[in-house]
């Protein structure tokens, strides 16, 4: 670890771009380190670099491989064991804002203006410093099965987050991408009893993936809803696969589906209005998405790309970390319920902060 986090310490103090990254159930960290401080856009999407996408925004910026520099190391279990695990109080900033804003898209539900909107909110947490080896060997312990990252990047700043929901992956033609819904914090019970409010809200994401496809793809396959954990949390996961018509529709196929209703809405436009209209602040990179863009960075393959929503994040300014956390408003929604789960999905950061 210690060539790579050294080439990290020299992009920081030279202000250079970077991402660092470890994949779910991968004993590999990968470090992408550009040469430059250009802010490069995406064009094409033929492009090969680390992507690191806005939620609401025409531009995507990336590092491009061809100007930067990629280290590879193995993450060794013994060096990444962490004793004490973080915990805090629930903080309740914006408790009531938030509550009112969840009756409000309720009430817009049942008045049939959309069928399900994603609402989110921000929390800013007092940090007393930002050390990046140290917080990735947190999240490397605590969340083995999210994507583990830090995008740096001067024209837009610092982010971390241990996303548990794959956006899209791709071999050649082939591609796999998951509906991810629903959540309840885990405990130790054997069976995981899901409401159909939770059920609604995952069968929504999984019908939205496939209209999106209809178009631009053959021979879709879908597996039976199943439970997974994620972090301290657990959600309803569908798989769902299919192969492109052409390549040359990767564009297309990743501007259809973003931003996913799991993130969004349904219909995805009324629910974006919603969002924009109503939530009060500016996502920024949450809930777009990240990672590797026509390349696999570990072995150098091409014709593979490996992308992940950006859920589970935070910024980090100067004395605070910005953490961003949200739900899935249906009609069955309940405010003080869904405020209480923003809290427990910010966990999954607040407990990795140094």
């Amino acid at each position: 670890m210690t060539d790579l986090f050294l080439k990290v310490k020299i992009q920081q103090e030279q202000n250079l771009p970077f991402a660092v990254y470890c994949k779910p159930d991968s004993d590999r960290i990968v470090g992408v380190f550009q040469k430059n401080d250009h802010l490069y856009f995406l064009d094409s999407f033929e492009e090969k670099g680390f992507v690191f996408a806005p939620f609401d925004a025409d531009e995507v910026p990336f590092i491009p491989l061809e100007f930067a520099d990629v280290y590879v190391d193995t993450v060794h279990s013994k060096g990444y064991f962490i004793e004490d695990p973080f915990s805090n109080a629930s903080s309740f900033i914006g408790k009531d804002f938030f509550e009112d804003l969840v009756a409000d898209a309720v009430a817009a539900i049942n008045e049939k203006k959309f069928q399900k909107v994603v609402l989110s909110r921000k929390e800013d947490v007092a940090i007393s410093q930002f050390d990046i080896q140290q917080t990735m060997r947190k999240m490397i312990h605590h969340y083995p099965n999210a994507f583990k990252y830090c995008f740096s990047h001067p024209k837009i700043g610092t982010w971390i987050g241990a996303t548990p929901e794959q956006f899209l992956k791709t071999n050649g033609n082939d591609f796999k991408t998951v509906a991810l819904a629903g959540t309840q914090v885990a405990t130790t019970a054997e069976n995981v009893i899901w409401e159909a409010k939770e059920k609604t809200e995952q069968q929504l994401v999984t019908d939205f993936i496939v209209e999106s496809l209809k178009d631009l793809v053959k021979e879709v396959t879908l597996s039976s809803p199943y439970t997974v954990m994620a972090g301290n949390l657990w959600h309803i996961k569908t798989d769902i696969s299919a192969t492109l018509k052409s390549r040359k529709l990767l564009k297309k196929l990743i501007e259809s589906l973003h931003p996913t209703s799991a993130v969004c809405g349904l219909p995805k436009q009324e629910a974006l209005t919603f969002i924009r209209e109503r939530e009060g602040y500016n996502r920024e990179y949450y809930s777009g998405y990240l990672g590797e863009l026509n390349i696999d960075l570990v072995t150098f393959k091409t014709m593979q790309t490996d992308l992940f929503v950006n859920l589970r994040c935070m910024r980090i300014l100067k004395d605070k970390a910005r953490v961003f956390v949200g739900c899935g408003i249906t009609k069955d929604s309940i405010p003080a319920a869904e405020y209480l789960e923003t809290v427990n999905k910010s966990m999954t950061m607040k407990r990795i902060l140094v």
